[in-house]
């Protein structure tokens, strides 16, 4: 399982806007076929910082959930809001893959 993880540089002036793409985001996601974990906006410190979390199985999943996403029409009308309000400032997105040990888990 990979962890995508979205860290977003807002304008502090749109937090508003960014919680309505989360929250659209988060009916989005797991229709097209990721398990979201969540959205994270702006609440104590960094007033610029976000985070949206979602794991996929491996990155052919991504590349077909993406796919997915771009036809899906909340996805593209999400995707237009965004451009419209220019909010997102600046997007990074990573992969990450669980350690289990770190967990207390064994493999």
């Amino acid at each position: 399982m990979l962890t995508c993880v979205i860290r977003y540089h807002i304008d502090p002036t749109k937090t508003d806007q960014f919680v309505r793409y989360a929250r659209n985001w988060g009916v989005a996601i797991p229709r097209c076929g990721a398990d979201l974990i969540g959205y994270f906006a702006p609440h104590e410190g960094s007033s610029t910082l976000a985070y949206g979390l979602y794991t996929v199985a491996s990155l052919a999943d991504y590349e077909a959930y993406r796919a997915r996403l771009a036809e899906d029409p909340l996805g593209r009308e999400n995707y237009a809001f965004a451009q419209k309000e220019k909010f997102l400032l600046r997007e990074d997105r990573t992969f990450l893959k669980l350690v289990p040990a770190a967990r207390g888990e064994m493999e």
